[in-house]
């Protein structure tokens, strides 16, 4: 990851604009910022929620609050919970959906 030239800069989550984005099922609040080539989000799944695509694109991703399901295409499951975070590259076989019974806060950079 290279961050494009950017002064020292603070964000308050809560003031950047909100975009929906409909899930199979329930939906996805991003707040997002983009310097140059990296994507900045905040993103809050509603409970309930499953992705509608399984996602090859690389992320570092945090668990604010709440609890994430991570399904990779292979098969293999993972439960993330506040204080974890997953790293998946743009590079290999990783690729993954993301879904949430109870509703989740993430936050991720890719």
């Amino acid at each position: 990851m290279k961050l494009a030239p950017l002064p020292y800069t603070v964000t308050d989550w809560d003031a950047v604009p909100a975009t929906e984005h409909p899930g199979e099922t329930g939906t996805a609040i991003w707040r997002t910022l983009n310097v140059g080539d990296v994507r900045i989000r905040r993103v809050d799944y509603s409970p309930g929620y499953l992705a509608d695509h399984w996602c090859d694109r690389g992320h570092v991703l945090y668990v604010l609050e709440g609890e994430l399901e991570t399904e990779l295409k292979d098969g293999r499951r993972f439960t993330l919970k506040a204080g974890m975070s997953y790293q998946v590259s743009d590079f290999g076989d990783a690729a993954h959906r993301s879904a949430t019974r109870t509703g989740v806060k993430l936050f991720i950079v890719d």
